[in-house]
């Protein structure tokens, strides 16, 4: 399976795929800023409900200040931020944690990854530092898959 540079929907469901087989999450989605909004998900998680508005305010870059006081909901799950990186150079990571869930809390991140953005919602248990971490792993690994196709042009 690979993960390319190429925006058609199937090389982003592999992109997802490959980030589910690290057993570190339980759901992931790539978002964009613009129409069609939701790019690719995992079939049997909640990120395919994602809705435009949710993206909306997930990647606004005003009054992100906001989003600490009201919280983001994504995919009708109330999230509460935790640390907001994703506009800061060399970082691009966002954190995030399910509130009020019967099944527990979970962490969530989000990472730019040139024009798009990969969310990833990790398993009971798994903290929000190493899924970070691996987010922001995958994400080197799609950016440089990116930058290779591209010289291939």
């Amino acid at each position: 399976m690979q993960c390319i540079g190429d925006t058609s929907d199937e090389v982003w469901q592999d992109c997802i795929s490959l980030f589910l087989q690290t057993e570190m999450c339980r759901d992931a989605a790539i978002i964009t800023n613009s129409p069609p909004w939701l790019l690719a998900s995992y079939p049997e998680g909640n990120f395919s409900q994602m809705t435009r508005e949710e993206i909306e305010t997930l990647l606004t870059k005003e009054d992100r200040e906001k989003l600490f006081l009201q919280g983001i909901i994504l995919a009708g799950t109330k999230c509460l931020l935790i640390r907001d990186n994703l506009y800061t150079e060399g970082n691009n990571t966002m954190d995030l944690r399910t509130k009020g869930q019967s099944r527990g809390s979970q962490a969530v991140t989000v990472v730019q990854i040139e024009s798009v953005y990969l969310v990833v919602m990790g398993q009971k248990g798994t903290e929000g530092g190493p899924l970070n971490l691996k987010a922001f792993e995958m994400a080197g690994y799609i950016r440089e898959a990116i930058f290779q196709h591209m010289a291939h042009f």
